[in-house]
């Protein structure tokens, strides 16, 4: 190993807890280590921190502090909403969702699909080729078996952002639960529950600079809800299982920290995230931006860079010391092009080509200029080894490549 410094612009996938956030947590290790479910003081001072967390992620969201249920991840928040919410309506087995969700909804639903014998019906609606939702395709998608809608606030590998509000209040204006996976967007984006009538919202510690292992699932106070976990009476009966009070703790505070650092999350990070992307497009040819130019995360940028491998990419980028990905954290072993890309229409020859920078309030510009630097040679070597970049002219014009004879 060397002393070569990491430059992590990875965040989508998991970030470095706080300094704060550590400082937090640490008596919940040793001094202040007993059970909040305990009789005694010691135990209960523990409780009480646990509803000061409560409060801190409460008041990130807009949201009441006994509408906060800690869980231990977005995946299980995921998966306790739309099963509690069809349990709700047991009589109802629609539900309708996205082609680009991430696994923990997309994984769910086509596993109760095929669990059931079929009898679910999941409707993953289409997206527009820059990522974004039609409302109407959305609203023709309702039928009198919805039980529930569960669709992504930020994608979590364009950034892009679906318009939520708008999606719940249609879907509350027939009667259906409405769910956002939300953990790309908390701590990024304003959120004000008050405002927009989501019954769950779903979030992860480790994308907000919290520790892993943590997550939220946040229930509308009125909503029908059935526990995942059945066990004991923490969380109020909601979430059985002995609470993870070093995240919690940590949590809370990564939520007081993210409400206090939303503006630098959106000058500061976006003039960064803007900067990179500009330069790779002006720098690398045949180089498309993947989204909406502007309905997306400060934070973000998803860019392919055509005819070549993005997991060539990447092993040559981390041997500078340079972190980034090539879709979902969740997917890395997988081969395939991303979904999300797909479900997008972006071709073949730029969908393996795809990788994503996601930055965070850590990142400088000094690293930015670093990417500019090493990247732009990275893509014109591997280029120079692609017999697909030699065809490229006989591919766009729908040839078969020499190397294969494809017909792509």
């Amino acid at each position: 190993m060397t002393d070569q410094k990491t430059i992590y612009m990875d965040n989508n996938a998991t970030t470095r807890v706080a300094p704060e956030v550590l400082e937090a947590m640490l008596p919940y290790f040793s001094e202040l280590y007993g059970n909040p479910s305990s009789m005694h003081r010691f135990g209960d001072q523990v409780r009480k921190a646990i509803e000061v967390a409560r409060s801190q992620v409460a008041e990130l969201l807009n949201a009441k502090p006994s509408e906060i249920v800690f869980t231990s991840c977005g995946t299980e928040s995921d998966s306790t909403a739309i099963l509690s919410a069809l349990q709700a309506s047991p009589e109802k087995r629609h539900i309708i969702t996205s082609r680009v969700e991430h696994p923990a909804v997309k994984n769910l639903c086509e596993s109760l699909d095929r669990l059931t014998g079929h009898k679910h019906t999941i409707t993953s609606l289409h997206v527009e080729s820059d990522g974004t939702i039609d409302l109407k395709k959305y609203e023709k998608a309702f039928t009198e078996e919805t039980a529930v809608v569960s669709m992504m606030w930020a994608n979590n590998e364009t950034g892009v952002i679906f318009p939520i509000k708008e999606m719940a209040a249609i879907a509350k204006s027939r009667g259906v639960l409405f769910h956002t996976d939300a953990v790309q967007a908390v701590g990024k984006l304003p959120i004000d529950l008050v405002d927009v009538p989501v019954d769950f919202l779903s979030l992860s510690g480790h994308k907000l600079h919290a520790p892993k292992g943590i997550g939220v699932l946040y229930v509308r106070k009125g909503t029908p809800y059935m526990p995942f976990l059945i066990g004991g009476h923490q969380e109020g009966g909601r979430r059985g299982g002995t609470e993870n009070v070093t995240g919690v703790i940590g949590l809370g505070r990564a939520c007081e920290l993210a409400g206090q650092m939303m503006h630098t999350e959106n000058t500061v990070v976006r003039a960064l995230r803007d900067k990179l992307e500009s330069g790779l497009m002006t720098k690398v040819p045949n180089t498309i931006l993947n989204g909406h130019k502007e309905d997306r995360l400060p934070n973000t940028t998803n860019v392919s860079f055509e005819y070549i491998e993005g997991e060539a990419i990447l092993l040559h980028l981390d041997q500078f010391g340079i972190c980034a990905s090539s879709g979902s954290a969740c997917t890395s072993g997988s081969l395939e092009p991303s979904h999300v890309l797909r479900a997008m229409g972006v071709p073949f020859t730029a969908a393996h080509g795809s990788i994503r920078f996601s930055l965070s309030i850590y990142n400088t510009e000094d690293e930015v200029d670093y990417i500019l630097e090493k990247l732009p040679p990275v893509i014109a070597n591997l280029r120079a080894m692609s017999p697909f970049w030699a065809d490229r002219d006989k591919i766009a014009g729908g040839g078969s490549c020499s190397s294969c004879g494809c017909g792509k």
